[in-house]
């Protein structure tokens, strides 16, 4: 897929209301609780603020003849309505109120899905904001769905973009 295509299926996919109705809970997309693998569950001390259904891409670039991840491109959603989009960084910016959180992967805290980039910690390295995401410490990517780069080589330049779904966990210091 050529970079003006990928484009415009990241814009469809962000304008297009690509985010699912997914209710704001510690439940898994289905409505059942899934458990949360032990690499993936945050430290004591936090508590849970919002769960938000992402969908969208992974997009990914090749170089030296292989497939490198460049950076997602999603919507988070809650009752069919566009809540955050989701960028490089990874950074999550709120479409309510202007709110950021920008994280980094916790070292180890990755666990493997079937078919599907892995359920991931994140530690928050940037807030921004007094929104929904100005005080998070916190994000789980969790019942991750698709999203893994193509299989095989690749010719130099070229870009594609992979479509996803993940369950998208935020959290905030608990108060003392």
């Amino acid at each position: 897929m050529k970079r003006a295509t990928v484009s415009i299926a990241v814009g469809a996919l962000l304008l297009g209301g690509g985010a699912t109705a997914y209710a704001a809970s510690d439940s898994g997309a289905n409505g059942k609780q899934r458990p949360v693998p032990e690499t993936v569950k945050v430290p004591e001390g936090n508590k849970h603020l919002a769960t938000y259904r992402g969908e969208g891409v992974q997009i990914y670039g090749c170089a030296n003849g292989a497939w490198a991840l460049i950076q997602p491109a999603a919507t988070l959603g809650h009752r069919g309505r566009a809540i955050a989009l989701h960028s490089k960084g990874p950074v999550w910016t709120s479409t309510v109120d202007g709110s950021t959180v920008g994280a980094a992967a916790v070292p180890g805290a990755s666990s493997p899905r079937p078919d599907a980039v892995p359920e991931v910690l994140l530690k928050a390295n940037l807030n921004s904001g007094d929104g929904i995401f100005g005080k998070v410490t916190y994000v789980q990517r969790l019942d991750t769905r698709g999203g893994l780069a193509p299989a095989g080589t690749c010719a130099a330049g070229a870009q594609t973009a992979v479509r996803y779904s993940a369950d998208y966990a935020f959290w905030s210091r608990s108060r003392s």
